[in-house]
């Protein structure tokens, strides 16, 4: 595809992709589209701060919301990958020919090509339209509640034009834009000047204001959709387009929407830039403020600015380059941006506008950004903390601000909390986090046969510490069935499996083998703490667990998943159906409950059973859930070998690259991790039409059945992209925190000879230079600043000095 000229350069690309590619440092991903060629699906950026933020697809489409991105959608949420609906636009129009075009693909595009570049925190689009240049940046203030969507315009056309900009929205104010528009109402704020809009009927959100602004007083605006689009009319061809001024009409009882159009004079040669803000504050007096503040001059460029400077310095945190820069690119920011800025912050992406924290399953994804923002995750453990009930079981999900959400039977859930702490203990060294005082959730216990129940629990007088939270998770978990397994409950790690264990008797392997990993973990955390009574229980529950999963959990090959309620195996040998599942495997490794000897077998099972490599994927289980029989769940409404039912879910797909790492078969963990990375599945044309989404950021899930075989599903909110950074940070690159200490234990393929790494430690940098030797040498020799080492361990030091560290060690030897 011809790219289009522009004042800009085109960052080379790295990849045979023919939409695009990389930019030389891996921070862009460009994407070049024209009317008739067009990315398969949506390739999306999330761009948000903790409170605010935007979903952009490369053609424009996407939505934006304020505090909660399924509750206070201020513009349309939509997932239809097919039509990319559209509820916020800008037009250009040529004020004496009438032509039209947006300087984005979608709603309305021009003749010529589209350059798309996403970044961190932004996305630029470029387009040289009728002899009018155009760049379109779109990002979101890195504190406050602001989009900026920021025209420059160039005229290169030889001629004097006139010219205008307008820009679109749709108010939703809520969640669905058919249960709010009837409520909204829209104004004229005489103080700032900028368009209000509010929806005081909204149960929790009636305070709110929203707004849309531009930088110029002479423009025009109306908040009336009917009049914007016309009869009939669509938002590819407005009739406000064919009109020569907005009415400025607005109040209530609208069809609503907000439209804000100046018209401007742009000489041959001549630029000019006009910003949209899109913004919301928690009443009338904020929004005002907000608005007035974001419209001085400079704003719009300071907040670009900041938010550059923001992920530079997170990301930057570690740094790695290695012969494989598809493994660079990743790792030096794409994974650890999609955790925080999707994960932590919007939780919400283009096929999931979910608003709500998990309790697993942010907590899963900040365990993975200790390096980079330990204080993220210090926080977070706190804030679950919040959202547990005194017996011990938590909110499986809730909606902020007011903490709306649903109480189950889930049996994992609950358990990731003292793990987080465990960690974050581990790595940062940090003992007085256990300390915190954090009050429990107050309500109503579930019914005998109810399975969850969704409300607003109350906040309980009774509080306790952070250590004490995770005492009350472990002591809630010790509840076992007829083989002295856990309980599965409404489902473990995998919800779809949610009717295994419904009635209270069925048993979890995969859950016994985590539970193992917390209790021993948990037990040092005791021992640091002087509770040598609870540190004590830990490793006798341990130690009865362990034994009950060999005595019992073994089939013969590998390791049971679980048990029904009616006591019949699942994921034995004996099924038709999932005959066996990943994760048991995986965590009979990572956990290291399992006999060696087993667990090896296990591992070979899963390779043997689960691993295709012809198809590049790693599935679940297998076979799926069909016509066997068997009732586990929601899992069997899923079409067999699509997403848990069979499919490659790539969160388990990363556990079994992590074992195979752990167990010493290096080559075969890096063969996976090819596998799961997504621009491996982009590298050509036909790749691209195979997987279909973006080769930028992590699937959460890969179809395993024709004709739809490697199609990339569920981009962006996955917390596969937090396990994907340890697996290659962690578990290959070996890097491990220990409070102040970085110890160094890589595991690299027999191809690499070198790799670097730069890890910043506060305002201290440590430069590591890592050398592979031929497979006869074995020895590991770490020298810093000249000075050889006894220990492949770095003494941490916050001197504000930069540290150079050589590290030789020899090739692992292959196992027998």
């Amino acid at each position: 595809v011809a790219v289009p000229r522009s004042p800009k350069s085109v960052p080379p690309l790295l990849l045979g992709n023919p939409l695009g590619g990389f930019s030389e440092n891996g921070s862009e991903y460009v994407i070049a589209t024209t009317r008739t060629q067009k990315t398969p699906m949506p390739w999306v950026n999330v761009i948000a701060n903790p409170g605010f933020g935007t979903v952009v697809s490369e053609s424009a489409s996407g939505y934006t919301w304020s505090e909660n991105a399924h509750e206070f959608r201020l513009t349309p949420w939509s997932d239809d990958g097919v039509g990319s609906a559209v509820g916020e636009a800008i037009y250009l129009r040529d004020e004496e020919s009438g032509q039209f075009w947006s300087p984005t693909p979608f709603p309305c595009p021009g003749d010529a090509p589209y350059l798309t570049r996403h970044g961190f925190g932004y996305s630029v689009f470029e387009n040289r339209e009728s002899g009018i240049e155009s760049e379109l940046s779109v990002y979101v203030d890195i504190e406050a509640s602001v989009k900026f969507s920021v025209l420059k315009l160039r005229n290169v056309s030889g001629q004097a034009r006139r010219l205008s900009a307008t820009g679109y929205v749709e108010w939703v104010l809520g969640d669905l834009r058919a249960n709010s528009a009837m409520h909204v109402v829209t104004e004229i704020d005489s103080a700032s000047g900028a368009l209000f809009a509010r929806n005081a009927y909204s149960a929790e959100f009636a305070d709110r204001v929203a707004f849309l602004d531009v930088d110029d007083s002479s423009r025009t605006l109306t908040g009336d959709r009917s009049e914007f689009l016309g009869r009939n009319g669509s938002l590819e061809n407005p009739r406000a387009m064919r009109r020569t001024q907005l009415s400025g009409r607005v109040g209530a009882g609208l069809d609503c929407c907000g439209a804000i159009q100046v018209t401007f004079d742009l000489l041959d040669g001549e630029q000019r830039e006009v910003i949209f803000r899109l913004g919301a504050g928690r009443n009338g007096e904020q929004a005002r403020t907000l608005a007035t503040r974001m419209r001085r001059t400079g704003a719009a460029r300071a907040a670009l600015e900041q938010v550059k400077r923001h992920w530079q310095q997170v990301l930057g945190a570690v740094q790695v380059r290695t012969p494989d820069p598809a493994l660079d690119v990743l790792v030096n920011g794409w994974l650890l941006y999609q955790t925080m800025a999707c994960r932590l912050w919007a939780r919400s992406g283009y096929y999931q506008s979910g608003g709500a924290f998990g309790f697993r399953d942010q907590l899963q994804d900040v365990m993975a950004i200790v390096h980079a923002a330990p204080e993220l995750t210090r926080d977070h453990l706190l804030r679950c903390a919040a959202q547990q009930y005194p017996q011990g079981d938590v909110q499986h999900w809730w909606h902020p601000p007011v903490g709306r959400g649903v109480r189950t039977r889930c049996s994992d859930d609950y358990l990731w909390l003292p793990l987080a702490a465990c960690r974050y203990v581990a790595c940062t060294g940090d003992m007085q986090v256990l300390d915190e005082m954090q009050q429990f959730l107050e309500g109503r216990t579930l019914g005998e046969h109810e399975e969850s129940h969704y409300g607003l629990p109350g906040i309980s007088a009774e509080q306790a510490s952070l250590y004490e939270h995770c005492v009350r998770a472990i002591e809630h978990a010790l509840r076992w069935g007829e083989h002295g397994l856990p309980l599965m409950g409404s489902g473990d790690w995998n919800d779809g499996m949610n009717l295994v264990g419904i009635e209270g008797k069925g048993e979890s392997v995969w859950l016994g083998f985590f539970l193992y990993e917390v209790l021993v973990s948990f037990a040092g955390v005791a021992d640091a703490r002087g509770d040598c009574t609870f540190s004590e229980r830990c490793r006798a529950q341990a130690l009865a667990l362990q034994q009950n999963l060999e005595r019992h959990g073994w089939d013969g090959a590998w390791y049971r998943r679980a048990w029904f309620d009616d006591g019949s195996p699942l994921g034995s040998s004996v099924n038709a159906e999932c005959s066996i599942d990943s994760i048991a495997q995986s965590w009979s490794v990572l956990s290291g409950a399992a006999d060696p000897a087993r667990a090896r077998l296990a591992m070979d099972a899963l390779d043997r059973r689960l691993v295709r490599d012809e198809d590049r994927l790693v599935c679940l289980l297998d076979p799926p859930f069909d016509k066997a029989g068997m009732n586990p769940g929601y899992i069997g409404g899923y079409v067999p070998g699509v997403r848990e039912n069979g499919g490659q879910y790539t969160h388990a797909a990363i556990w079994a690259a992590m074992a195979f790492a752990r167990i010493g078969e290096v080559e075969r963990a890096w063969k996976v991790l090819a596998l799961i990375n997504p621009i491996e599945h982009s590298r050509d044309a036909q790749a691209v039409q195979r997987y279909k989404t973006e080769p930028y950021v992590v699937a959460a899930d890969v179809y395993a059945v024709p004709p739809h075989t490697g199609r990339g599903g569920w981009t962006w909110y996955t917390g596969s992209a937090a396990w994907l950074y340890r697996l290659i940070l962690e578990s290959l690159l070996g890097v491990q925190r220990e409070g102040t200490r970085l110890r160094l234990a890589p595991k690299l393929p027999s191809g690499w000879t070198s790799f670097d790494l730069q890890y910043r430690y506060k305002d201290t940098t440590y430069r590591i230079a890592v050398q592979q030797l031929p497979a006869d040498r074995h020895a590991m020799r770490l020298v810093i600043d000249g000075v050889e080492q006894s220990d492949p361990v770095i003494e941490l030091a916050d001197d504000g000095a930069a540290h150079a560290v050589e590290l030789t060690l020899g090739r692992a030897p292959h196992p027998a």
